[in-house]
């Protein structure tokens, strides 16, 4: 029986669905092909599947081609013979004898690949269809549970999958392009001075120990509240986008920049909360003045000449409370697509949630889903993509408060999934709560430490896949919540 889809406000006469785009004799042509020709298997099979065919006997019958030239074996109608005998498909078609008529004509063989293209493409517009069809469906449900913002996240999920669809050529590269990829990041490496392979962090020492972030990486930004966590990550996001408007003023293209336009996903805080933090950084105006409106003219004027010098910045923030790892994913390709963006910062891991529907409680299970989706999305975008995460209490406990592997919470999958882990630690932070009356014994003491480590933050490299680890030092401005670079005479970071 047909199917028919009425349109809107149409009379009663219903119309027919336009079939589905297909080439069935393409199909029969490729089939026949590869059971002439075994090795044409090989050119195929990296981007043809079984469900990409229109035909389920044709997709069965590639099927078991592949599998019998994976075993070494010699795929022919003979031989594929046993196989389909009780295939109620091919019986329709005359059985067996069927394979021989497909081998029938050697022509195909000089358009193989062209079938192959043919019959792939096709595939994906069948599945546009598909994923249409189930929009309009989804669109048309006005049940009080519709969420239509979901609607539109799981189309554009489904839209992805599609564009990524058979991507399976892509997947294998010959060492010659691997090679090719290795000499351009050492040729960016050497053209910044040796230094910069990645995208930059904008402290000149932390480009130094790592090459800056490096594409696909999974970065874990760590540490305990009040080290300034978020503060490290807003410099960061500044830094790179501002690169990359530098070097697009300076003639360099986008892909040669150590910039990067940046998506900033905010679990935690509100946009303008953000942006207001990024505007004292720069106007040098510190962020409570600014919420309350404490500030003389100059300042204001200053302020507001930094809000108009920043309007062109790629940085771009997400705000949305309760993102799911799969919503989060969603997002990011919305922005590659439409911005082209070359860092994500997630602030912050633990206010993610899983996919899991199972509701069994098992937090562990739903960061490791978390952890390893981020290192996924790194890989799939190209980006590297900087977590945020909570530290255990256990950090508090102990009389060095500087963090380790084992403080990451809830999960060792973090640090597994990780390519690099990096914490952050002031030890100004916790010596003021240890500080003594004035007329204490222990007062000029405390001064003279907390004088001498006061503003300096260490960013701790606990983790590397490529290279040494240790700890470089920073310079924090609390007032404005501003790390830099800093200067320090006969001061040397400690790597090993």
């Amino acid at each position: 029986m047909a199917e028919i889809l009425m349109h809107p406000g149409a009379a009663a006469e219903p119309t027919p669905v336009q079939q589905l785009p297909h080439n069935v004799e393409a199909e029969a042509a490729l089939l026949g092909a590869l059971l002439l020709d075994n090795r044409l298997v090989e050119d195929v099979q990296l981007k043809l599947r079984a469900d990409h065919f229109f035909e389920p006997l044709h997709g069965r019958i590639y099927d078991a081609i592949l599998r019998l030239t994976d075993r070494n074996m010699v795929a022919n109608p003979v031989t594929l013979r046993p196989l389909f005998e009780a295939d109620e498909a091919m019986k329709q078609l005359g059985g067996p004898a069927y394979l021989a008529q497909l081998s029938g004509s050697g022509a195909a063989l000089i358009a193989a690949r062209d079938f192959a293209n043919q019959i792939y493409d096709l595939a994906l517009l069948r599945s546009l269809v598909a994923v249409g069809r189930d929009l309009v469906t989804s669109a048309l449900d006005t049940s009080e549970d519709v969420k239509p913002l979901d609607q539109i996240e799981r189309a554009e999920t489904e839209l992805y999958k599609v564009a990524e669809q058979g991507g399976g050529e892509g997947k294998v590269k010959t060492f010659a392009d691997a090679a090719k990829e290795a000499l351009q990041i050492a040729e960016a490496a050497l053209n910044s001075g040796g230094k910069l392979s990645g995208i930059t962090t904008g402290f000149t020492e932390v480009n130094a120990r790592m090459g800056g972030m490096h594409r696909s990486d999974l970065i874990i930004l760590a540490g305990r509240p009040g080290m300034g966590k978020t503060s490290l990550a807003t410099n960061i996001a500044f830094n790179a986008a501002r690169r990359l408007l530098q070097d697009l003023a300076d003639g360099i293209p986008a892909e040669r920049s150590a910039g990067a336009a940046t998506a900033f996903f905010s679990l935690e805080m509100s946009a303008d909360q953000l942006a207001t933090r990024i505007l004292a950084e720069q106007s040098n105006i510190p962020g409570t003045q600014i919420r309350t409106g404490n500030m003389n003219l100059n300042e204001f004027r200053e302020f507001a000449r930094t809000a108009a010098e920043l309007n062109s910045l790629p940085l771009y923030i997400d705000d949305t409370p309760g993102l799911t790892i799969a919503a989060l994913r969603t997002r990011a390709r919305r922005l590659k697509r439409q911005k082209n963006i070359g860092l994500i910062i997630v602030d912050y891991l633990q206010l993610l949630s899983g996919t899991s529907k199972s509701g069994d409680g098992n937090r562990v299970q739903e960061i490791s889903e978390i952890s390893r989706g981020l290192k996924q999305l790194a890989k799939e975008l190209h980006v590297p993509v900087v977590a945020l995460s909570q530290l255990s209490r256990a950090v508090e406990q102990r009389e060095d408060k500087r963090p380790q592997l084992s403080d990451l919470r809830e999960s060792g999958s973090i640090e597994q999934d990780a390519d690099m882990v990096w914490f952050i630690y002031r030890g100004d932070y916790y010596l003021a709560a240890k500080q003594p009356a004035d007329d204490h014994p222990d007062f000029a003491e405390w001064q003279e430490e907390m004088s001498r480590i006061y503003g300096i933050a260490e960013l701790i490299i606990a983790k590397q896949r490529h290279g040494a680890t240790g700890k470089v030092k920073l310079k924090f401005d609390a007032r404005i919540t501003k790390f830099t670079d800093l200067v320090e005479e006969g001061y040397t970071p400690d790597f090993h």
